[in-house]
């Protein structure tokens, strides 16, 4: 009876080791750095939309599961990209987030990213990407005895990037081949507002 004590005396204190040995080993786990994360490229401050700078994006380091799906890696020429709209401190940069082939691809192979100026500054900050207009062209001189044609109806703005308040503000939409042609000609002769509809879901 006592050596049955004492050999499962022993084998309750093996038992005990292995479990401390086991705890000590998660804990290392936990505290050792994750050599596995992956670096992308996010914005080093608050930025509003338009021309992008290399001072404008840092690297930051994320974890696989964590990164998001086209997310710009160091290296990528983002310098003189357009931002299509704002992108908050630390947000990571993907290239939807880009005027391009990427952005343009939610909209169909039959659309082109169209830059037109609209004449009332104010009015083009109250746009955002996503938001729906109508374009309406007025000739230069306006005086009200010519009314106003609508040139585009229901396009969507795929970035707001500012521009010279004297010349207008430059916003980009996407639109047909067509209405490309129809706004170039508009533009050429006139003055350009728009009116906003509903955001498209």
């Amino acid at each position: 009876m006592r050596a049955l004590r004492r050999f499962l005396g022993r084998r309750h204190r093996l038992i005990a080791t292995a479990v401390a040995i086991l705890a000590m080993g998660c804990a290392l786990l936990a505290l050792r750095p994750d050599t596995a994360s992956v670096t992308v490229l996010a914005a080093a401050r608050d930025l509003s939309g338009g021309v992008l700078g290399t001072a404008d994006l840092e690297p930051v380091e994320l974890r696989p599961g964590t990164v998001p799906d086209g997310a710009l890696r160091p290296g990528a020429q983002v310098a003189g990209k357009i931002l299509a709209g704002p992108v908050r401190r630390g947000e990571p940069l993907t290239d939807v987030r880009l005027l391009g082939p990427s952005l343009l691809a939610a909209h169909g192979p039959e659309t082109v990213a169209t830059p037109v100026r609209v004449a009332d500054p104010e009015a083009a900050r109250l746009l955002s990407p996503g938001d729906v207009v109508n374009v309406l062209a007025a000739p230069a001189t306006w005086d009200g005895s010519v009314p106003a044609r609508t040139v585009a109806q229901n396009v969507t703005v795929l970035a707001t990037p500012g521009g010279e308040p004297e010349r207008g503000a430059l916003v980009v939409l996407a639109t047909t081949s067509a209405q490309a042609i129809e706004l170039a000609s508009a533009q050429a002769g006139g003055r350009l507002s728009i009116t906003i509809g509903s955001r498209r879901r």
